[in-house]
């Protein structure tokens, strides 16, 4: 591999590279985008968010975006991955907090990752929160499993549902990047990335990368494309 492929295979992963910075960076979730937008404008910010789709589609990206445009700062902005931290003692530890208010920010903005991972009991302390939340509190919770959430919590919520970017989407975000990267990507080329990348942006960005990094040059063939995806020649 030459130098400049190593040094564009390595560092920051595509995906957190190029996450979106604010609304108008967002693909394909033009709807979810559009309301928010409308309740910033009219100051009719609810305190909970239920954010449901499928891996890769946005969701903590936009969480993030609408955390910003709330003017909360890193010190106000806590993001819990529920995958990891299923139990109650958690929740609890997220209320001691919930009551304080924020350092420097209008909201304290606490985002849940896989949220439909907490236990029960974790759900009924969660539940209480979001009963009678403070006024500086804002909740944004992510899910891939919406069925798994308990009905309780989602009826106390704004819920948005996260489609799947479409084909054409993530064909223009894999040119889009290619480019940025300095490699030259053919149409076809980045179809078959699109294609694999089976509705994540995240897929997506991760197959581009493996192929960026196994690329001997910044010009990528099809048949590299081909062989780091396994599909057929």
């Amino acid at each position: 591999m030459s130098k400049k492929g190593q040094e564009k295979g390595a560092g920051l992963a595509l995906y957190r590279k190029y996450r979106p910075a604010d609304f108008k960076e967002v693909r394909g979730q033009e709807r979810v985008v559009k309301v928010l937008e409308a309740a910033l404008r009219q100051g009719k910010v609810a305190h909970a968010y239920l954010f449901s789709g499928s891996r890769g589609t946005g969701k903590t990206s936009m969480a993030r975006i609408f955390a910003r445009a709330l003017e909360t700062s890193e010190k106000d902005m806590y993001e819990m991955d529920a995958a990891s931290q299923t139990g109650v003692d958690d929740i609890r530890l997220l209320q001691e907090g919930v009551a304080t208010m924020p350092f420097d920010s209008p909201y304290k903005v606490y985002v849940i990752d896989e949220v439909h991972m907490l236990s029960k009991s974790a759900f009924n302390a969660l539940l209480k929160t979001l009963e009678e939340p403070p006024k500086h509190v804002v909740f944004i919770l992510a899910t891939t499993e919406l069925q798994k959430v308990p009905e309780t919590v989602v009826s106390r919520c704004q819920v948005f549902e996260f489609g799947k970017p479409s084909h054409e989407t993530l064909k223009e975000l894999v040119l889009d990047v290619a480019k940025k990267e300095e490699a030259a990507l053919t149409a076809p080329s980045a179809e078959l990335i699109a294609l694999m990348g089976e509705g994540s942006f995240r897929d997506t960005l991760g197959i581009l990368q493996k192929v960026l990094t196994l690329s001997e040059d910044t010009k990528l063939s099809e048949e590299e494309i081909a062989d780091v995806v396994g599909a057929p020649r």
